[in-house]
């Protein structure tokens, strides 16, 4: 059966490096495809006998995002195994990512009324209204703290999964870099002991041996862990039937390095028979940013 992904999103969260990943991992790309010729493309490629096409579409397509959600829902409908990756991250990096490769935004000249220029603000509110319908109803992974070799293996991770059953994702995060914009479910495990105050400990993240030793020997961290696993046992089936193909859960701690890590570990080794299953650590080593 052809597999097709289509990657869209938020101008300046990552586009062109999933879509560079994916065409390395041998899917036949296509960037900028109009939205009224997703179809044909598509019904093309089958004919063909193509096993894997990628398709970016997003704000360069003018007057026709809106009928993508249709388009998605239509193709789906007629059996295609089509996944939407889409691709966000927080207003201050994309500025920020602007500013760095000074390219203009692409909306900026449709904006443009009387000879006045819209701010690059402006610019990146309105692309998010006109992509919200279709950011509400799939995958959404935020980049704003993510590398650009992060981008490329959760892209890889994720194009190895089935489109169903529902994908069921760990994810730790660091409270100080914010809450990561993907995440359906989130909880705070910034009350539980901190390894952080230990100097021998401090350097290792929450995967290591003498870290999850040290955590696994207090009881509040075994029982949040029951607590967690116990709440998503009881909710997972009714997500599952909402349609849902995606679900999200977050485990913050203050700097995503030792205790979030370590529940994210063990809510993994529970859910093993669930399957397909993803594992993502946003900041578990403090140079991560670098």
């Amino acid at each position: 059966m052809l597999k097709v992904v289509l990657v869209t999103g938020i101008s300046g969260s990552g586009k062109s490096v999933a879509l560079r990943m994916l065409e390395d991992a041998g899917y036949t790309c296509v960037d900028n495809l109009p939205v009224r010729f997703l179809t044909e493309f598509i019904a093309n490629a089958r004919d063909d006998g193509m096993e894997r096409v990628a398709v970016a579409i997003d704000v360069r397509s003018p007057g026709e995002l809106a009928e993508l959600p249709d388009v998605v829902t239509a193709l789906r409908a007629m059996g295609t195994a089509l996944r939407v990756v889409f691709l966000d991250a927080s207003t201050t990096t994309l500025v920020q990512r602007y500013s760095e490769s000074r390219r203009r935004h692409p909306l900026t000249d449709r904006l443009q009324r009387d000879g006045a220029t819209p701010s690059l603000a402006e610019c990146i509110s309105v692309e998010r209204e006109l992509l919200a319908p279709l950011r509400e109803q799939e995958h959404v992974i935020d980049t704003s703290d993510l590398t650009p070799s992060q981008l490329r293996a959760w892209i890889r991770d994720l194009i190895k999964t089935d489109q169903a059953p529902l994908v069921l994702t760990f994810e730790s995060f660091a409270y100080k870099r914010g809450v990561p914009g993907d995440a359906d479910l989130v909880f705070d495990a910034r009350c539980l002991p901190n390894p952080y105050y230990d100097r021998n400990l401090r350097p290792l993240t929450g995967r290591d041996e003498p870290v999850a030793t040290w955590l696994a020997s207090f009881d509040l961290v075994g029982q949040m862990i029951d607590d967690i696993a116990a709440y998503l046992r009881r909710w997972l089936p009714h997500y599952t039937q909402d349609t849902r193909n995606y679900l999200t859960v977050a485990i913050g701690c203050t700097g995503g390095q030792h205790r979030s890590v370590y529940v994210v570990e063990q809510l993994a080794l529970r859910f093993a028979d669930h399957q397909p299953l993803l594992i993502r650590h946003r900041n578990q080593l403090p140079d991560d940013s670098a």
